[in-house]
């Protein structure tokens, strides 16, 4: 603690830096409710005596993979003696509306209070993004803090948003406006929750990993650039491979890089967000949040090359790279600039402060610019409609 001198006896300062310490567990499982089990137990941590685990679902997973409920039961019925399953599991509409209204958060800090879980229980929750966000603002909030384990069951939470340290929901009609950053308490990326994704889903989950590639990592580019096409026919080894090398680049960027709360200027993992995190309402989130970041991708690529120097043919192998995995480029709402625009204000006022876009002076060479011409956005906008073939 240091003593900050005052020129009067009656005003005193003290600031006193300190750390928090956290731990972010992050593990990879074949089957993490069959064979892997006890890695699920061990993340638990039943020391002392028997915890007690709420249990959340994602209803599209739950109706997608009805033995879900069976191995669950199992699970519990094998650790019996070490956790006890605290009421009855939660079941959620996934997607993003579960993130649209109050109701989803409500439903699970209701089942904490009534399941009288504290701060050193759990609640596992099982699904896809959207619900992963809402599960973890209502644990977040209740007792300020009761213990969160993901089980992510799409590409684009285990491959990025799984792993991250945010938890919110959409209002006002704006994405992730009301939320919290959280450290979970263990994440757990398992291959067999992914069986039963829909291609669509499966295919867009990687345009995150090509984020990460672009600002971290080249080689991890070009490898995604060569196996793309074997990703989006769900190719066991190079899809495992996209997810755990995007995961650990996004852990690593959490862990190490100095700002895991985003408290400074620059959120450089939303590469290619502020648009999309604007035309994901624009379409009524018909668009994927994957979708949505890949088109946004390609955006400030494109304009990038026109304003940073970044190299047309690298431009163009982002965009070949994300058609190769399957991802749509075009949409309709691409028509209406003037309101693709407006998500350049409402990212500066969801950074807070001046406006900050991280753009590429090349791959692995992230730059953040303060400023946005429009009229050059415009023509990216349009080229990008050249480019692609609306669904």
């Amino acid at each position: 603690m240091r003593l900050v001198p005052a020129e009067t006896a009656s005003q005193r300062a003290y600031d006193a830096e300190f750390a928090v310490p956290c731990v972010h567990r992050l593990r990879f499982t074949h089957d993490v409710l069959g064979d892997d089990a006890g890695v699920l137990l061990e993340c638990l941590h039943p020391t002392e005596s028997r915890v007690r685990v709420l249990v959340c679902v994602d209803a599209g997973v739950a109706e997608s993979d009805p033995s879900l409920r069976v191995r669950l039961d199992a699970f519990f019925d094998r650790f019996c003696e070490r956790v006890e399953q605290a009421g009855s599991i939660v079941t959620i509409d996934g997607g993003e509306a579960c993130k649209n209204s109050g109701i989803a958060v409500e439903g699970v800090l209701k089942a904490i209070n009534e399941n009288d879980l504290d701060r050193r229980n759990y609640v596992l929750v099982i699904g896809g993004g959207a619900v992963l966000d809402a599960v973890g603002y209502a644990t977040a909030v209740a007792h300020r803090g009761v213990r969160l384990v993901r089980l992510p069951t799409t590409t684009l939470a285990q491959d990025d948003s799984g792993v991250g340290v945010k938890n919110a929901i959409n209002v006002f009609g704006k994405k992730n406006w009301q939320g919290t950053f959280a450290v979970p308490w263990a994440v757990i990326n398992d291959e067999t929750l992914l069986k039963t994704l829909p291609d669509r889903d499966y295919r867009n989950g990687f345009s995150e990993a090509v984020k990460v590639a672009l600002l971290k990592d080249a080689e991890f580019f070009d490898e995604l650039c060569q196996n793309a096409s074997r990703i989006a026919h769900r190719d066991p080894e190079a899809s495992r491979r996209a997810i755990e090398q995007s995961a650990l680049l996004h852990l690593r960027h959490i862990t190490e890089g100095g700002d895991p709360f985003e408290a400074l200027e620059a959120r450089p993992l939303d590469f290619g967000h502020w648009s999309a995190h604007r035309l994901e309402p624009m379409t009524n989130f018909e668009l994927r949040h994957g979708e949505a970041v890949a088109i946004g991708l390609a955006l400030d690529c494109l304009y990038s090359v026109q304003t940073q120097g970044f190299d047309p043919g690298d431009s163009d192998r982002v965009i070949r790279c994300l058609q190769d995995l399957g991802i749509p480029l075009g949409h309709p709402a691409l028509e209406r600039e003037d309101e693709i625009l407006v998500g350049l204000e409402e990212f500066r006022q969801h950074l807070g402060g001046r406006l900050t876009i991280t753009l590429l002076r090349g791959v692995g060479d992230p730059v953040e610019v303060h400023e946005i011409d429009a009229a050059v956005m415009r023509q990216c906008i349009r080229d990008l409609r050249q480019r692609s073939v609306s669904p």
